[in-house]
């Protein structure tokens, strides 16, 4: 009986392609359950963003292992877009939902969002009320029709 043969350089590839696409396939599932299983919508927007990215680049990058660098250098444009752009949008979202009322800010260990928005109602406030300068009136103007300052 011969040495059985051994694996060529493709073979090798397509058992690493295989495996980078399936640990991708994987964390984009946990992703999935994440969304459907987690309780607050901060959480919800955490297992749709990084399993998700992470599950992209690593499909991608199995799929690169199998092509020429000419072919796999659109995927380098399709990861950096996701990379980029993912987070961005869960921090719009999770912003939109905080100033609609969906989140409890009870729930939340730290709230930089809402010291942020305290504070920016706060100089709103600070504004409106300041007093404007007094205009001269009736009461500021003496009998020969001279303005004078208030009295106090």
């Amino acid at each position: 009986m011969g040495a059985a043969p051994l694996m060529g350089v493709h073979d090798v590839l397509d058992v690493v392609s295989a495996a980078l696409m399936l640990a991708g396939g994987l964390s984009c599932l946990l992703g999935a359950l994440g969304l459907v299983r987690l309780p607050d919508l901060p959480a919800r927007l955490q297992a749709t963003t990084k399993p998700q990215t992470l599950g992209l680049l690593l499909i991608l990058l199995g799929v690169a292992v199998n092509l020429e660098f000419e072919n796999s250098s659109t995927l380098i444009l399709v990861v950096l877009f996701q990379v980029l752009t993912a987070p961005v949008i869960s921090q719009v979202v999770g912003r939109s939902a905080y100033r609609s009322g969906a989140i409890d800010r009870d729930a939340l260990v730290v709230d930089d969002v809402g010291e942020d928005i305290d504070a920016d109602a706060r100089a709103r406030e600070v504004r409106t009320v300041q007093p404007s300068s007094p205009e001269p009136g009736p009461s500021s103007r003496s009998v020969d029709g001279v303005d004078r300052a208030p009295e106090r």
